[in-house]
């Protein structure tokens, strides 16, 4: 913890007196290109800040750089240069999040330490309804090369999206239901790509057409990745295949839209958790997954007097995934989910302005075989939710309330029934034209999930033995505090936060073996977060030659458990980073390093982690750029010194290191 805060304290420190976190700025810390971000597909125009994003996940359209909580954008060329086979490779260079890793295949976010079903993944504001929140071997079913922007709500979002987003909220947005159509009538988007650690290859096609009463999305993309290089070898077993597509179509006019999409997740992988042994006749453990989702979207303008719009989504997911033993199938995990969301946001009110709305959900879980680990279980909530804000002079107030009902029934036990609350209040006070100070106060409150609850027995594609517990609320109390700076030759902003959980729920090792497999028990006790993060973006540069900036950050996050009982397992290493990029009229280029710290403040029967670097490079050369198309020949390299890249978050990561070196060569085009 000492050696990352003197970290954050350099990255905080360097050239400037106060620079902090800029999460609106680029993330690779060049001037990220937009354009794509419309939802359209359409050549992409650069600015020099995504401050004129909108945030999709907050209501009243409000752009990154005007909200009080913490948020973070990945959009433009910033996100095509973090784009990774998981959601959560994607997302983790955005300060204070990082990835649960099974190979490549398998990534959760992991936001200040929290993940799981304390992280809310979701698909254009609804959730993705999978079972990724189950276990660390199941992945996530949204494809981060389709989507348009991703957003990261860090810290309690319990307010807006309930129980399962009090760590916080990646929202995935990719246009599948059309809201407008492309300027000129018709719009797209391909890349092909392959790499050198998994002899990989990806294509994906966008097309969007419409007029002003009517538009179409379409869109497909297939990976085909081999097992990976490791420092040393190969990592048996991690192979990954994928293919997803939708179709959607929407009706338009004055009055707002209306539209429906249908998509397709399928994926193939193996758990290099067990990657068998033909010796002892052992097969392989691989995991077919398919989903298929309806949404039904809409929103209308000015419907009636005193409502300025309503948003309203419902969607229908069909999702199972099968564990295979060689060929012989395994457990096979379904769920059948519903859920709706409500959305309304009310003209200024005595100067305020804000929204309510209402949320359901009722998901059929279950999972079938010989190591049915949790039983069958249906889950039905109901959420009501009200969010104002309102400006007092140079400060900005905005304040919230929810509250839910959830009952988890499982087939085999009583119902349990739990009544979560959400409050939350924040400031923003801009006491200098580039200076705002702001502090954030939220009181959330989480449901256990059915794996929490009800787990019991072995899990051969995760290496455990799961037992579940009665457990009680999971109540936080978090305190945020920022300092945000945007000038022209700097921009960044720093923050610190402090969590206090009640009955904090955790999964714990036991040091325990059964059926050869590890025993660990979902447990509950107090627990205090405590980290900070500092961004700094430096415009080193700007003339004929091109653009030249500097990205310095850095994060930290502490957690221990109360009355003795150490540290909270698998936390994050501290990190800090560098990157240094350039661009000019058809030419981008970056070259940066991030050090992960050793974690060795580790729960009991946790293993140390040991500190590694990874040094990253990209280069675009945009050789066509008109009015009709753009197109762009690229370059990756990822952890170019070939590190052995253990993260400390991983479950698997004593198995199941980080890539080694990877060059990816591609080629992709916006029309």
């Amino acid at each position: 913890m000492r050696r990352t805060l003197i970290a954050l304290a350099l990255a905080a420190s360097f050239g400037t007196s106060l620079p902090v976190m800029a999460d609106d700025a680029a993330q690779d810390g060049t001037p990220p290109s937009v354009g794509a971000t419309d939802a359209q597909g359409k050549s992409r125009k650069h600015v020099d800040k995504l401050d004129a994003i909108v945030v999709n996940a907050v209501p009243g359209g409000q752009k990154a750089d005007q909200i009080v909580a913490p948020v973070a954008v990945l959009a433009g060329s910033a996100l095509d240069d973090a784009k990774g086979v998981s959601l959560g490779e994607t997302v983790s260079s955005i300060p204070g999040v990082q990835s649960s890793a099974l190979g490549t295949a398998v990534g959760r976010p992991v936001i200040r330490g929290l993940d799981g079903p304390r992280v809310a993944v979701l698909e254009n504001g609804l959730s993705s309804q999978d079972v990724s929140n189950v276990s660390q071997d199941h992945a996530v079913t949204l494809e981060p090369f389709l989507a348009d922007q991703i957003e990261v709500l860090k810290g309690p979002a319990t307010l807006l999206y309930g129980s399962g987003a009090i760590g916080g909220v990646v929202n995935v947005v990719d246009g599948r239901v059309p809201e407008k159509a492309p300027d000129n009538g018709f719009a797209g988007r391909a890349e092909v790509r392959g790499d050198s650690v998994s002899d990989g290859k990806t294509g994906l096609l966008r097309l969007d057409a419409g007029n002003d009463r009517f538009a179409i999305h379409v869109d497909g993309m297939h990976r085909d990745n081999e097992d990976y290089d490791i420092p040393g070898g190969t990592l048996a077993n991690s192979a990954v295949k994928t293919t997803s597509g939708s179709v959607g179509a929407s009706l338009l006019g004055s009055w707002g839209f209306v539209g429906l999409s249908v998509s397709r997740f399928l994926d193939l992988y193996g758990s290099p958790a067990e990657p068998g042994d033909p010796a002892e006749g052992e097969d392989p453990v691989h995991i077919k997954m398919a989903q298929t989702n309806y949404t039904l979207k809409g929103g209308l303008v000015k419907p009636f007097d005193g409502i300025a719009k309503i948003d309203f989504s419902l969607g229908h997911g069909a999702y199972q995934h099968v564990e295979y033993e060689g060929d012989v199938p395994g457990t096979t995990f379904t769920t059948n989910s519903n859920q709706g969301r409500l959305l309304v946001t009310h003209e200024p009110l005595a100067g305020w302005e804000g929204a309510f709305g209402v949320q359901t959900q009722h998901r059929q879980f279950a999972a079938v075989g010989e190591e049915t680990f949790v039983p069958a279980t249906t889950t039905s909530g109901v959420g009501v939710f009200l969010t104002e804000q309102r400006d007092f002079g140079p400060f900005k107030v905005e304040l919230g309330a929810r509250h839910d009902r959830q009952s988890v029934d499982p087939d085999d036990g009583p119902k349990r029934d739990y009544s979560p609350n959400s409050f939350s209040a924040g400031v923003a006070w801009r006491f200098a034209e580039q200076w705002h100070l702001s502090l954030n106060l939220d009181h959330a409150e989480r449901a256990p999930s059915e794996e929490e609850l009800f787990a019991n027995g072995p899990h051969e594609a995760s290496n455990t033995f799961e037992i579940g517990s009665d457990l009680t609320k999971e109540k936080s109390n978090q305190a945020e505090l920022g300092l945000h700076f945007h000038g022209e030759f700097v921009e960044g902003k720093i923050a610190a936060y402090y969590n206090r959980y009640k009955n904090f729920i955790y999964l714990a090792d036991t040091g325990e073996i059964e059926d050869d497999l590890p025993v660990r028990i979902w447990s509950q006790n107090d627990a205090t977060f405590r980290g900070a993060e500092a961004e700094a973006t430096f415009h080193l540069a700007k003339g004929p030659s091109g653009h030249w900036d500097l990205r310095v950050f850095g994060d930290t996050v502490r957690a221990t458990l109360s009355d003795g009982a150490g540290n909270v397992p698998r936390i994050p290493a501290g990190r800090v980073g560098g990157t240094l990029s350039w661009n000019t009229d058809g030419f981008r280029a970056s070259v940066g390093a991030v050090r992960y710290m050793k974690q060795d403040r580790i729960a009991a029967f946790e293993t140390d982690t040991a500190g590694y670097t990874l040094v990253n490079a990209h280069f675009a050369w945009t050789f066509v750029n008109d009015e009709r198309s753009q197109w762009e020949a690229f370059v990756d390299g990822n952890n170019l010194t070939n590190q052995t890249a253990r993260p400390a978050t991983s479950l698997f990561k004593d198995v199941a290191p980080l890539p080694g070196r990877n060059v990816s060569v591609g080629l992709r085009a916006f029309f």
